[in-house]
């Protein structure tokens, strides 16, 4: 929709991209630490800046009038969440359905500050069989990181302590302090 302009805004606020993926027809972005509201618009920047569609996952509260209109057309899709749902296969389906498909989630699932990361982002990838490609915010180098796509084995302790901790440990966030529970196992 906008992405001329949020690539204009992307560059002249000086973020860069680093190792940006390349020939990816499916997978599933983490993105983090989420922990502003300006992340999104980063978020959005970076897409642009990548010229890739790359559509994104967010709560169904953010789809309602007056400005649900502008979610959608930015890309979004509505998460509804409630016991009788399941998401995770959902997702999985739709991965299934599509020749190309690249969504991007927050694993921590809320701006907020978690104690634990929410556990969908990864089974939605390993349920369809497509590729995490963790993207961190750095903030102090003004980077968007992104590490090389791996495959989730369904092990998902084991998963996180050998790409997403080692790789988050190198990401400033916002909040500087903001993967130390993730350190210490608690998922």
């Amino acid at each position: 929709m906008l992405n001329w302009l949020f690539k204009i805004i992307f560059k002249a606020s000086g973020w860069k991209l680093v190792n940006t993926p390349k020939n990816l027809n499916k997978g599933l972005f983490a993105v983090a630490p989420h922990a502003r509201t300006a992340d999104f618009l980063i978020g959005l920047g970076t897409r642009a800046a990548m010229g890739i569609n790359i559509s994104y996952l967010g709560k169904a509260e953010l789809f309602r009038p007056p400005f649900g209109w502008i979610f959608r057309g930015l890309g979004g899709t509505p998460v509804y969440r409630s016991k009788s749902t399941n998401f995770v296969q959902q997702v999985a389906a739709t991965f299934n359905a599509h020749e190309k498909l690249l969504v991007a989630i927050a694993p921590e699932g809320t701006r907020k500050n978690v104690s634990k990361l929410k556990t969908g982002f990864y089974y939605m990838a390993h349920a369809a069989n497509v590729p995490i490609i963790m993207s961190g915010f750095d903030y102090p180098r003004k980077s968007i990181i992104f590490a090389e796509p791996f495959m989730p084995t369904g092990n998902f302790e084991a998963d996180m302590k050998q790409y997403f901790i080692p790789f988050f440990k190198s990401i400033h966030g916002f909040q500087k302090d903001w993967i130390k529970n993730y350190e210490m196992g608690k998922f």
